[in-house]
Parts: C-alpha cells; structure tokens; sequence
C-alpha cells in the first residue's frame, strides 16, 4: 500500500481531494504514508484521536480521520475548516463518506478491499465530480 500511495503521490498536485474507503485495518494510512513518502514526508501515522494532522511538504498533505466523527452533526466535520487549507494542500479523508461531498465538488475516491491473501488489497480508484 505504501509503494502504491508513492505512485499515486507523484501525480497529485495541490487542490486534490483523496477519500479513502476500507475497513480498519485494510491499509488507508499505509496509503497515506506513500502519499506522503511521494511529497518528501516521513513520519505519517494515523490521525484517529487527533481528527487531523498537517504535515509540511513539497506540497502540503492534510491528513483526516473522520471515523470518531461518524453519526455526529455535519458541524462537527465544518469545524475542521478544512476548505481553506485545500487549494494549497493534497488533503486525504479516511473514513468520509458523506462529508466530502459538503466539502468539495470533485474528488478521487479509493476503495481498499482485503482479498483472500492477508498480503495483498485489492484497490479500486475513481474520480468523481459532483
């Protein structure tokens, strides 16, 4: 998951939006961790107590755990005031379903699977525009 968030890092210039969908467990912050490896940043962990975590790079990465947000008013997800730090950031929201679509009109979502082998995902990316 790593190497692929890597690749996938490469591409992604500032003002991209990444939705990360799998279960606990299935490889979002591995992913992430690429992502970041990609923008020359280390250290990326999960975000899961914390909601959000901002790592300066290349390009900077927003990184969000939406999970501990599940259930709760849309207020909640707004106080993140996450649309003033997109148009210069690549912001990654695990676990945000049905926010994203308030936040932004397009963005990449990437569906992460387990599969029979415990050493292999299968992942499926799509962009959407709203």
């Amino acid at each position: 998951m790593v190497a692929l968030g890597a690749k996938i890092g490469s591409k992604l210039k500032a003002g991209d939006v990444l939705l990360l969908r799998g279960e606990l467990g299935a490889g979002k912050t591995a992913l992430t961790r690429g992502i970041g490896t990609a923008l020359g940043i280390d250290g990326i962990t999960s975000p899961t107590f914390v909601i959000t975590k901002i790592y300066p790079g290349t390009i900077p990465l927003v990184h969000v755990d939406a999970y501990r947000l599940i259930g709760q008013e849309f207020a909640a997800f707004d106080d993140l005031d996450l649309e003033t730090r997109i148009p210069l950031s690549i912001t990654v929201i695990e676990w945000g379903s049905g926010f994203i679509e308030r936040l932004v009109d397009s963005f990449i979502e990437i569906d992460i699977d387990f599969t029979e082998s415990p050493n292999q995902r299968s992942v499926e990316i799509k962009g959407f525009d709203l």
